[in-house]
């Protein structure tokens, strides 16, 4: 039986996918050991702080992120008193969400976090590195 030529630990999505499992998990850590927070859940969080009010719909849109798994997020967060939810005024079948006080509190305190956590990250390489590092991602992430 021939080999197969094709190796899947040289595999580009497969790379980037344990890369970002690996780095995701680690950061997971943190965030979970003080918060308990899950992953979805830090998305939403972030995704309100970096933008302010927003539906589900459009952090689904930016996070790529199913509506289930926002809806679920979104509860937990409620229940933790850091977001909060408002009808819209144009449309009663959307909510608008928010992060509260507490929520931005959250929010900023992770920030520090992740911040420091992104610097670790990128000491691995030299800053050429991971300005190319960077580069390279983003134009991977915005492919459509």
């Amino acid at each position: 039986m021939k080999k197969d030529d094709f190796n899947l630990q040289d595999f580009l999505p497969y790379l980037l996918n344990r890369a970002a499992e690996e780095s995701s998990l680690e950061f997971q850590k943190l965030y979970k050991d003080r918060y308990g927070m899950l992953r979805n859940e830090w998305r939403v969080l972030f995704h309100l702080g970096n933008n302010g009010e927003m539906t589900a719909k459009q952090i689904g849109d930016q996070a790529r992120l199913h509506k289930t798994k926002i809806s679920r997020a979104v509860h937990r967060l409620e229940e933790r008193r850091y977001l909060q939810r408002s009808r819209s005024a144009t449309d009663r079948r959307v909510e608008n969400l928010a992060l509260t006080a507490l929520g931005r509190s959250v929010y900023h305190e992770l920030c520090e976090i992740a911040g420091q956590y992104d610097t670790r990250l990128a000491a691995q390489f030299s800053e050429d590195e991971a300005a190319l590092l960077r580069k390279m991602l983003h134009r991977l992430a915005h492919m459509v």
